[in-house]
C-alpha cells in the first residue's frame, strides 16, 4: 500500500490548530490532529448537503447560495452543473491555504469550480459574513466543522447557538434554507433550530452516498418569517 505523504500544513486562525494536507496516490486527506476532516474518496454527504438545499430553492430567480467551508469543493461543485447563469455562489473559507490547495495539488478534484464566473471566494469567517448580511441568501450551507460542536474551532459554536441561528435566519431571504452538515445527530441543536423560528428536518445520509460509508446527518431548516426585501 502506498504511504501517506504530507504536502502542506496550515494554521487555523484563532488558535484552532493546524490542518494537514496529505496525499496517497490520487487520494487526498485533510487532517486536524488525529481526526480526518475530509477525504477525496468520500463526497456523498457533502454533495447531499448542496443537492438537498438546491431542491428547495431551485424555482427561484437569480438564486444566491452561501457555502461556509470550502473543504475539497464537493459542496461547491454539486450545484454548479444546474445553477442558472444568473445564479451566484459565495464560498466563505477561513483558511487561505485551503483555497490554494484547491488551485494547486487538488485542482483535478475541484475541476475548475473555483474559476467559475458565478463563484465568489470570500477568505474570512463565515459567521462574520452572515452577521453582516440581511435578506441576502436563498440558502446558507454550513460545513465548517464536524457538526454543531466546534471541533476544529471553538468559536464555530457561535454559528450554532441561539444568536448564531437568529443571525442566519436574518441573512436568509423569505423561505430561504439553512442546511447544516454534521458527523452525527444532535437533539439539542434540533431544539435550538425550532426556538430560532426554523421549520425543518433532520436527514440521515452516508459519507459515500449510495455506496454506504459512515452515517452523517444534514439539517434542512426553512426560514418562514423574514421580510421579502430584495436580496443584497
Amino acid at each position: 500500500m502506498l504511504p501517506w505523504i504530507q504536502l502542506d500544513s496550515a494554521a487555523i486562525p484563532g488558535g484552532g490548530g493546524d490542518l494537514r494536507l496529505k496525499q496517497r496516490g490520487r487520494e487526498f486527506s485533510i487532517m486536524l490532529g488525529a481526526n480526518e476532516l475530509m477525504n477525496s474518496r468520500l463526497s456523498g454527504s457533502e454533495e447531499a448537503l448542496a443537492t438537498l438545499a438546491w431542491q428547495r430553492i431551485a424555482p427561484r430567480k437569480a438564486p444566491h447560495l452561501l457555502i461556509g467551508g470550502l473543504g475539497m469543493g464537493f459542496t461547491l461543485r454539486a450545484p454548479l452543473s444546474i445553477l442558472p447563469p444568473d445564479g451566484r455562489i459565495t464560498v466563505a473559507e477561513l483558511v487561505p491555504e485551503v483555497v490554494e490547495w484547491g488551485r494547486g495539488p487538488m485542482a483535478e478534484i475541484y475541476a475548475g469550480s473555483l474559476d467559475d464566473p458565478r463563484v465568489d471566494i470570500h477568505v474570512g469567517d463565515v459567521g462574520a459574513l452572515i452577521r453582516a448580511s440581511t435578506n441576502c441568501f436563498d440558502a446558507i450551507l454550513l460545513d465548517v466543522d464536524n457538526g454543531p460542536d466546534g471541533l476544529t474551532r471553538a468559536s464555530n459554536d457561535s454559528l450554532y447557538d441561539g444568536a448564531g441561528l437568529l443571525a442566519s435566519r436574518a441573512a436568509l431571504t423569505k423561505g430561504g434554507v439553512l442546511a447544516v452538515w454534521s458527523s452525527g445527530p444532535d437533539a439539542a441543536f434540533t431544539r435550538r433550530l425550532r426556538q430560532a423560528g426554523f421549520a425543518g428536518e433532520e436527514i440521515a445520509t452516508r459519507a459515500n452516498g449510495k455506496r454506504g460509508g459512515a452515517r452523517h446527518v444534514i439539517w434542512m431548516a426553512t426560514e418562514s418569517g423574514a421580510a421579502a426585501d430584495p436580496k443584497c
